[in-house]
């Protein structure tokens, strides 16, 4: 018998139940019917991230960040670069801080970028500021699998 893995939707918000051995092959959601893993991010907004951090079993790595800040938009074809290499083995997330200033209170953002690691809604690693691709995969080693 085949463990299942559960999975929202970056799409919809839906929570997915996946075979785990067939997570590279990836899957649609049984609602929307859109690929579970795409090479997009999720928009975390107060309406939806309390669902992907506690209902993913995978862990969700969060870029904090803010449309005026320079570095900031300078790590984002860095974040989308790790989206499209280590999917599936992590849910990727965005968080406006500028929009949804009361979520990124609730997780204590004081400087942006700033990067995070959440797993059955516990944060397991911070990290701020801006990282090349090699150094934000050796980062992220201990929390993916």
């Amino acid at each position: 018998m085949t463990d299942s893995i559960k999975v929202v939707c970056t799409s919809c918000d839906v929570v997915n139940k996946l075979p785990s051995d067939k997570l590279t092959a990836g899957g649609r959601c049984g609602q929307c019917k859109k690929k579970l893993f795409a090479g997009k991010y999720v928009t975390l907004k107060a309406s939806n991230a309390q669902r992907h951090f506690e209902q993913n079993d995978l862990p969700v790595v969060v870029d904090c960040w803010a449309g005026w800040c320079g570095p900031c938009r300078s790590f984002a074809p860095t974040f989308e670069q790790a989206i499209k290499k280590l999917e599936p083995k992590a849910r990727f997330a965005k968080l406006d801080t500028e929009h949804e200033q009361r979520l990124a209170a609730r997780f204590n953002i004081r400087s942006i970028p700033t990067l995070l690691v959440m797993k059955n809604g516990k944060e397991l690693a911070r990290q701020a500021g801006v990282m090349n691709l090699s150094q934000f995969e050796q980062w992220l080693k201990p929390y993916i699998s």
